[in-house]
């Protein structure tokens, strides 16, 4: 199979991969039919983090089962299905209180499952999923082919904006500042908006994605940074600041924005991949009883109360997709997003 693999800072190469195998009774194989870049990939691609020369990489699809092992239940050959970013067993205690991105024996795409076997990375043509009955969502069969880039978001970058505003707090009467403009930030203005917010202001300063962030919900944009991001979202909101921040970038300077622009006693919901040595202020915190939460998504938690508002069609999240390419030219695709040219780059695989 041809799948994208990743040999060093800004190369990216579509290579020869093994077909996947079914291992276990467990197991799926998965065609996939469309991937994508993260914005956590480009930590990678520019060398930030550091993995073995040729590793598969990519950890948002959807596709079509073509194979299952003797013990899947769920989920049968021809069904379209959604996979998440994490891979959990839902039986640790983690699973059980609703948090399978934490799960014990968790394991990524493009990494190590718990037998220690590399899994394949989402941007490839298949991937072998473990524990399928677990790590599987089935589509129903009558949804429009239109919906794959909404249905994709659901796999991350949609549950991800999600669990930023769950874990500030957001609803009814909750002013909200979201930092960071990627997709998952607009993912997160948009999951505020599903939430009830009334207040969404969006930090952007680049027309495309500050327009894309009205659409989705916000009802400000502050291109402010800084010292000045502070007096300007206060006027804003009538000389206070707001009640939840939402960081969605994961730099220490996101981080220490987000908790400016909160008032004492508000929250922080942060869902941005940590980059470097990102240190939270412990007596600053102290001292405005400013509370912080999130982390990685629990996506097989909150895709079943998502799912239904894309096929609805109430909300449109696959519009954080800018451009699209074929998997052959997945390195265009990686660099399109570095330069900032696209916001979330489609890869379509088949």
């Amino acid at each position: 199979m041809r799948a994208v693999t990743i040999h060093g800072p800004r190369d990216v190469r579509v290579e020869d991969r093994p077909d996947p195998e079914l291992r276990a009774p467990g197991d799926a194989i998965v065609r996939v039919r469309v991937a994508c870049v993260c914005g956590s990939d480009l930590w990678t691609y520019r060398g930030i983090r550091s993995v073995p020369p040729g590793r598969p990489i990519g950890h948002e699809l959807v596709g079509v089962v073509e194979r299952v092992g003797t013990g899947v239940s769920s989920v049968r050959p021809g069904q379209t299905v959604i996979a998440p970013f994490c891979l959990s067993d839902g039986t640790c205690q983690e699973c059980r209180a609703g948090f399978p991105s934490s799960c014990e024996d968790g394991s990524f795409w493009a990494s190590e499952d718990s037998d220690g076997e590399l899994l394949d990375g989402a941007q490839g043509e298949y991937v072998r999923v473990p524990l399928a009955d677990r790590n599987l969502v089935a589509v129903p069969e009558d949804a429009d082919d239109a919906l794959l880039p909404d249905l994709l978001t659901l796999s991350d970058v949609l549950c991800t904006g999600y669990h930023a505003a769950v874990s500030a707090g957001v609803g009814p009467g909750t002013r909200v500042v979201v930092v960071g403009d990627g997709a998952v930030g607009l993912s997160a203005v948009l999951s505020a908006r599903i939430l009830g917010a009334p207040r969404i202001v969006a930090m952007s300063r680049h027309r495309d994605r500050a327009d894309l962030a009205r659409e989705f919900g916000a009802t400000d944009v502050l291109p402010q940074r800084g010292e000045e991001a502070v007096p300007a979202l206060r006027a804003l909101l009538d000389g206070e600041r707001a009640e939840a921040a939402l960081e969605c970038v994961g730099t220490q300077e996101s981080m220490d924005e987000a908790i400016g622009l909160v008032r004492g006693g508000g929250r922080v919901g942060f869902v941005g991949v940590p980059a470097g040595g990102s240190v939270i202020p412990v007596r600053r915190l102290f001292d405005t009883n400013v509370t912080i939460g999130g982390g990685m998504a629990p996506v097989l938690t909150d895709l079943p109360l998502l799912l239904p508002l894309v096929l609805s069609g109430r909300i449109h999240p696959g519009r954080v997709f800018t451009a699209s390419f074929p998997l052959e030219r997945a390195a265009d695709a990686y660099a399109a997003m570095d330069r900032r040219e696209v916001i979330k780059s489609l890869l379509v695989v088949s």
